[in-house]
């Protein structure tokens, strides 16, 4: 029986309708790419995507984008490249590639390969598509300035004494408080970048919320109610600001400690205790307050480890340089007496649209914990080192899915 001609207006890319109204991530679906039968479709789909695909300049980053996928492959998901990857090897025919079109054809299986290479193309792009979204964030040209006044905003309140005692506070301030330590994540560095926004649903770069971060060490569990308190009273932290999706409390039991700071601050008053015995009564409570971290806010991070951390947004003011060099260029051609045509067009020039200031909103994350929660997340599977496994293992099982299954290679 014929097929009628009329239902290839009806027949649906369910894979990429998933993507698009249900929620998936274009990474798990099955084909990365839909279908694409020669270089027309797949100069159409680079144009939509936002590239120029006649354009020589960008077809050779296309190009070179490629060839850092298949590099970034190679040094984090297989062995040859790390002692924890797949022992898998790519293809010759994708080193054989020297246009990009040729690689998109590849992958929709519409250029006489195997099913094997059509899944090592799709992995490319994968990798690809997440290196061009790392690299396209407008924000990162303020980059400079952005850490400057994030970073400004907590130096102004860190100090060392004579004795090299650091707090936060300056010497004559009552409220502040000894630290263990204060360190700034300033960048994180660029395959950082990668292998987490290769785990996140949310593949694209504005959603890491944590290139910028600051960490802050108490000597006690108290003193870190303390700093967040002192944080808020200075204004270096606005709780407007606050991304409520991003806070994390896996010290303590907040919901306890309240009724039993009630009880403290009643017995203080009632037996007009001295601050030392205050402290040392909250102290005591405090230690019983722990809380087991069951957050699945991020799955990589044991459920050993322990901190207080939320995610703040500051109001970033980027002044353009280029309006006062061209300001300076301006005066100088007026001041120059010839007529010269240079002249003339500097002179001429209309800046009226250009934007003297940029504002936007630039997320930074807070971690505080004290000196026992430190020495914790340090060792053992809380620490950086096991987390960072973590996290390339995940990326690394989100990219090759489809390939492991056909090869029915299991992965713990």
């Amino acid at each position: 029986m014929e097929r009628p001609s009329y239902l290839s207006k009806y027949l649906f890319e369910w894979d990429l309708f998933d993507v698009v109204i249900g929620g998936r991530s274009a990474l798990d679906s099955r084909f990365f790419i839909g279908p694409m039968f020669d270089n027309e479709q797949v100069n159409d789909f680079l144009s939509g995507y936002g590239f120029d695909s006649d354009d020589p300049i960008v077809r050779a980053e296309l190009f070179g984008n490629f060839q850092e996928a298949v590099q970034f492959i190679k040094r984090y998901f297989l062995i040859e490249g790390s002692p924890d990857g797949l022992n898998l090897k790519i293809p010759n025919s994708i080193f054989m590639i020297t246009d990009i079109a040729e690689l998109f054809l590849m992958a929709t299986g519409h250029s006489g390969v195997s099913t094997e290479e059509r899944l090592w193309a799709e992995i490319v792009l994968k990798v690809m598509h997440t290196i061009l979204h790392a690299d396209k964030d407008l924000r990162s040209n303020y980059f400079s300035a952005i850490q400057t006044q994030i970073f400004d905003r907590f130096y102004k309140y860190i100090h060392r004494d004579d004795d090299n005692n650091l707090y936060l506070g300056q010497p004559d301030d009552p409220e502040r408080i000894p630290l263990l330590d204060f360190e700034t994540k300033s960048k994180k560095s660029r395959e950082s970048i990668i292998i987490k926004m290769l785990h996140k649903v949310e593949n694209v770069a504005e959603e890491l919320f944590d290139r910028i971060g600051i960490r802050i060490v108490t000597k006690t569990r108290l003193d870190t109610l303390r700093i967040i308190r002192y944080l808020m009273m200075k204004n270096v932290i606005i709780p407007h600001n606050i991304k409520p999706s991003r806070s994390m409390n896996s010290m303590i039991n907040t919901d306890l400690f309240k009724e039993k700071h009630k009880a403290v601050v009643r017995m203080a008053i009632r037996n007009n205790l001295s601050e030392e015995e205050f402290i040392k009564a909250l102290g005591k409570e405090i230690e019983e307050c722990s809380v087991d971290s069951n957050s699945d806010r991020n799955t990589h991070s044991s459920k050993a480890y322990q901190s207080i951390q939320f995610t703040c947004r500051q109001l970033i003011k980027y002044k353009n340089p280029f309006l006062s060099n061209f300001s300076e260029l301006r005066r100088m051609a007026k001041a120059n007496s010839t007529d010269s045509e240079i002249n003339k067009k500097i002179l001429s020039m209309d800046i009226a649209h250009i934007a003297k200031e940029a504002r936007f909103f630039y997320p930074f994350e807070v971690q505080i914990m004290d000196e026992k929660a430190q020495y914790n997340n340090s060792t053992g599977d809380a620490s950086h080192e096991e987390y960072k496994k973590s996290q390339v293992k995940s990326a690394m099982k989100r990219v090759f899915w489809a390939l492991l299954e056909h090869q029915k290679i299991t992965i713990e």
